[in-house]
């Protein structure tokens, strides 16, 4: 690999110009297209081949005008002290809010509270039901005008008024200070790094090309395959940091390259055909990675990690071509200035740079290669610390609770809050839980009222609503509202035990499913749960085989895996001490602290998981070439850290400070997201892979580099080391031979 890609390389540095027309004409080209394309789809939720998915298709089917995935709103009002909402005056002004909603934008029915019995025992609260025709992302800026201002008029005429559903709009829009703060910090760090505004400004250049395609281009498909605005979250999230991360380490590489005397085109070219062959196998990872969401079967967690996967391929595209073309245009202007003199002289012969590299070897370790011989010197100490803070770090993670966000977990100054507590005062707190049992049958009413009378006295269920049918009278829907709250392990158990009870007493041609918020967000978490193990095996299984291609060992993309597993549980231990503890809630901006959101552990180990591989591919390839070239163990780990270690504690510090900016936001998914991520890269770059990686190698010697010799011969050598390049490059020492090498592991 590392040939083709320096051939790639070197054609990319020839023809720089024709490289960038091709990818400006690229971005041009998306650009166009997506600001051409149809608005994309609003955000849809389904779990297909779940329970509550059927019961909303089959209402969808049967109850055609009902609208049943349509937004809802409950208007809740409450009577002055002292008096009912059933007296004249409260009586006239919540009629008043029902018919200046009817018939208003996008609404289909509103529910009279007097009609449906919607009032409280003891006669103070009443809810008005106002359902859409269009799901809430659909809703127009009217359609939410029109019900705030009802809300308002209510109020100046006394009554307490709050809304609760989705119908309510909800301010928590990206507002862009994530991208520009993350983006000025890693300005800093890359000037600070390379000490060239040049070299600095190359990698936050091509960073944008490679996300300005992968989100343009989910743009213009985004009508076409269905994504939703959202859908570009991750993918600029993730694009933006591998961006800046791959390039940075190619420019580096070539910074290095012309260091030790070679020529402009021949730097570029070996330096994209060593780290450049690491960069594509870091984005391989990253891509099994987010591509295996798939195995979830949400559509909305696929479609989120697709289209992120494609960003951090156009990245790698980007890295491997673009990169070398721009260095084309500044070859020397990207070094300091005190290597810029010696740059523009001839390149060495080969035999000069081998003398200039021992001359090299000779000068005063930097800071990477000291902290390297400090890790070896006392591996055992650094190893249990290492492993022993994570650890301690991950202990909040078991005691981790899962649940989807509702209105019971929102701040208490929202109406969204208010009205989930005045309903929970009044009516109970199942009452913000029902559930909807519908019944499929040639006789649904009789049914219905038999299945009906059933619940109406099974422990937990505070009321059963009379049967619905629909027009052919095929189907019947009955409303339940449970004794617990929606998020009760009790409501989780009621619904289980009522599935099995009807499921299994049904009568043949009879399907009885249960469906509603509650019992959709407990499958969403079953399948989560379900899919959790089988996800973990495939992505570390895929990504193991191709560590295995790329290090040739069996240890080497073992103890990366193992290292991963601390790295996600101390993220998620804080995550669960801050988020559903409540710890430090007040500064990162946390409105309410409650369950963990159901997908953050997928999700974590998703994304994680291949960011920690890169961090492992480039730091550990930078020490599989060097041992390949003849080093020992030891002395590789030494030579890793000396090239790597500055550029990998850059690439980590920027790849924190783009997540990090994304903890600013208001969305309390992206803010969640953005500091699991941060803290994942912190402690796996700083902890496992400077710390924990090393005092392993130093422990295991060259049996970190042990393959089984039928195994040798099945993978195919895909020279990402660079050892055939160096071989036809230069006339040294040739590379140790893989006998050799079998035979050294064994003794």
């Amino acid at each position: 690999m590392a040939l083709y890609l320096s051939k790639l390389g070197r054609l990319a540095f020839r023809r720089r110009g024709l490289t960038v027309l091709v990818w400006l004409f690229v971005l041009g080209g998306v650009a166009f297209a997506a600001s051409s394309a149809p608005p994309p789809p609003a955000d849809t939720f389904s779990m297909p081949g779940t329970e509550s998915q059927k019961a909303f298709d089959l209402l969808e089917e049967k109850f055609p005008a009902a609208s049943a995935d349509g937004a809802r709103a409950r208007v809740v009002l409450q009577a002055p002290e002292g008096t009912k909402i059933s007296d004249p005056g409260p009586k006239a002004q919540v009629s008043k809010l029902v018919a200046g909603l009817t018939g208003t934008p996008q609404v289909a029915s509103v529910a009279d509270p007097f009609t449906t019995q919607a009032v409280s025992k003891d006669g103070t609260t009443a809810y008005a039901t106002v359902s859409y025709k269009a799901v809430a992302m659909e809703l127009t800026d009217e359609a939410h005008d029109t019900l705030l201002k009802a809300a308002d008029a209510a109020r100046s005429d006394g009554l307490t008024v709050e809304i609760g559903g989705d119908a309510v709009p909800v301010e928590q829009a990206l507002n862009g200070t994530a991208e520009m703060i993350g983006f000025g910090i890693s300005a800093v760090i890359l000037l600070v790094t390379f000490g060239s505004l040049v070299a600095a400004g190359m990698p936050l250049l091509t960073a944008i090309v490679g996300v300005g395609v992968g989100v343009s281009a989910i743009g213009a498909l985004g009508s076409t395959l269905g994504l939703s605005s959202t859908t570009t979250t991750l993918a600029l999230m993730i694009g933006l940091a591998v961006g800046i991360d791959y390039a940075l380490f190619i420019v580096s590489r070539y910074r290095a390259e012309m260091a030790e005397g070679r020529g402009r085109e021949e730097a570029a070219g070996h330096a994209v055909g060593t780290a450049g062959s690491a960069v594509v196998f870091a984005g391989l990872t990253v891509i099994v990675a987010l591509g295996g969401l798939a195995v979830v079967n949400v559509p909305m967690l696929t479609k989120m990690g697709l289209a992120a996967a494609g960003t951090v391929a156009v990245s790698v595209l980007v890295a491997v071509t673009l990169v070398p073309a721009l260095l084309a245009f500044a070859p020397v202007r990207v070094l300091r200035r005190r290597d810029r003199k010696a740059a523009k002289g001839k390149p060495l012969s080969a035999r000069r740079r081998r003398k200039a590299a021992k001359r090299a070897a000779r000068q005063k370790p930097n800071m990477g290669a000291r902290w390297a011989g400090f890790v070896l010197r006392r591996p055992a100490a650094v190893l249990l610390f290492g492993v022993l803070s994570l650890g301690a770090i991950a202990v909040p993670a078991t005691q981790l609770e899962l649940g989807l966000p509702g209105e019971g977990t929102m701040a208490p100054d929202t109406t969204q809050r208010k009205a989930y507590d005045l309903l929970s005062e009044s009516f109970g707190d199942g009452f913000n839980g029902p559930l909807m049992v519908t019944v499929e049958a040639d006789d649904a009413k009789g049914v219905a009222a038999e299945m009906g009378e059933e619940l109406a006295g099974r422990p937990g269920v505070v009321a059963v609503s009379p049967a619905v049918l629909n027009a052919a009278g095929d189907t019947a829907i009955i409303n339940i509202v449970p004794e617990t709250g929606p998020s009760d392990e009790e409501t989780e158990q009621l619904v289980r035990t009522i599935r099995q009870d009807l499921g299994a007493r049904a009568d043949t041609g009879t399907e009885v499913l249960i469906t509603g918020q509650t019992a959709l967000f407990i499958d969403f978490s079953k399948t989560l749960n379900d899919a959790l193990v089988p996800y973990l095996g495939l992505v570390v299984g895929l990504a193991f085989l191709l560590l295995m291609v790329v290090f040739r060992s069996v240890l080497v993309p073992l103890k990366a895996a193992l290292g991963f597993l601390l790295s996600v549980s101390a993220a998620l231990g804080v995550i669960v001490a801050v988020f559903q503890w409540g710890w430090f809630a007040d500064i990162l901006g946390v409105d309410q602290p409650g369950p963990i959101m159901s997908t953050m552990p997928i999700f974590m180990i998703g994304v994680v998981f291949g960011l920690a591989m890169d961090y492992e591919v480039f730091l550990v390839t930078r020490m599989r070439e060097a041992y390949v070239q003849g080093e020992s163990t030891e002395e590789a780990v030494v030579t890793g850290f000396r090239h790597g270690g500055r550029v990998v504690a850059a690439a980590a510090l920027i790849m924190t400070s783009v997540f990090s900016g994304f903890v600013m936001e208001d969305n309390d998914f992206v803010k969640m997201v953005g500091l699991a991520l941060a803290l994942a890269v912190v402690f796996d770059a700083f902890v496992v892979r400077m710390a924990i990686v090393p005092a392993l190698f130093a422990l295991l010697g060259d049996r970190a580099w042990w393959l089984p010799r039928w195994l040798d011969r099945l993978l195919p050598d895909m020279d990402v080391e660079g050892a055939k390049l160096a071989k036809e490059q230069t006339r040294g020492t040739p590379p140790r031979q893989r006998g050799e090498r079998a035979s050294a592991d064994s003794r």
